[in-house]
């Protein structure tokens, strides 16, 4: 059921599906809520509140920084707003604070689901027709997340996309949980956590076992992404409650961002959860052009990802 509000986040659509209840957002089409037998697998901000640090948010057409909001592509510069000032970055794309439209809303025998879309407004720094379309849709086994990227118009177009769940320590220190990922490659940065190489992971940075968080403060891609028999990356974050909420992506997403929440605003919600982000490319890709995806025109590239509590 959708409800129309007037809240920041638009109007909320309402998944179930046997234990399993999520909230969807109009705006951003954002993943608000999430429980399990009433048990949070994110951490849900309210519905009169304006998502803070990126709670929930799809991140399109890039994930993460982009240095001074500046790129050139196919031998045009472009300059989008730079959102983040401190660090003079333009930060998490274009559609976090735009409205979606409910296209679809379907329950059937095996899931209950939303489709949200959403045509990117062409301006000078990102002249290309993209539509976004974003499909939430839950079962037993949990939340699929699968998003589709279309080029309508006559000129390529650089695109990446991310998700940016914040998982649920249901109250509990982030130093008394455990991470396992999937990656053994760490991107390093500079000061304005933009990519300057890659290294083995190690110490703090190595969870490809399960391991504590413990004083471990990280804001951190992870590439050299690990898979299983069925082309999956996993990440699982571990609580004193015994349970383990377990996020995967398949073989489009090529980067896993984590990060531990210890300089986020407002301060009252730092290091009260961990954001564990499916990429499919990492910080500076239209710059860089490292897992960027070219969209040609006519072209769609389709990423699913998937989230449950066990």
């Amino acid at each position: 059921m959708t409800d129309t509000t007037h809240a920041p986040s638009g109007a909320q659509t309402t998944l179930r599906r046997g234990a399993h209840e999520v909230v969807v957002t109009e705006v951003g089409a954002t993943l608000r809520a999430y429980t399990v037998d009433g048990l949070e697998v994110v951490q849900p901000y309210a519905e009169d509140q304006i998502a803070p640090a990126s709670h929930g948010a799809v991140l399109a057409p890039w994930p993460n920084r982009l240095r001074d909001g500046a790129y050139t592509f196919d031998g045009t510069d472009h300059q989008v707003p730079v959102t983040e000032v401190a660090r003079m970055t333009a930060l998490h794309g274009l559609v976090c604070w735009v409205r979606f439209e409910v296209t679809s809303r379907t329950t059937t025998d095996a899931e209950d689901a939303v489709e949200l879309t959403h045509r990117i407004v062409q301006t000078s720094g990102y002249p290309f027709d993209v539509v976004v379309t974003v499909r939430y849709a839950l079962s037993d086994a949990g939340l699929t997340v699968t998003t589709t990227a279309t080029n309508d118009g006559a000129v390529r177009a650089p695109y990446g996309v991310g998700f940016h769940p914040w998982l649920s320590t249901r109250g509990a220190a982030v130093d008394d949980c455990t991470l396992r990922l999937d990656a053994d490659t760490r991107v390093t940065t500079d000061e304005r956590l933009l990519p300057v190489g890659t290294e083995p992971v190690a110490g703090s940075f190595d969870h490809r076992v399960a391991s504590a968080l413990k004083g471990a403060t990280l804001d951190d891609a992870f590439v050299g992404v690990l898979r299983d028999a069925d082309g999956l990356s996993w990440a699982e974050l571990g609580t004193p409650d015994g349970r383990t909420t377990r996020l995967w992506m398949d073989e489009t997403f090529g980067a896993w961002q984590v990060c531990t929440g210890d300089f986020i605003n407002p301060p009252s919600i730092r290091r009260s959860a961990v954001a564990v982000e499916p990429q499919t490319c990492y910080a500076d890709a239209f710059r860089t052009g490292d897992l960027l995806v070219v969209l040609e025109p006519g072209a769609s590239h389709t990423s699913t990802w998937g989230l449950t509590l066990a």
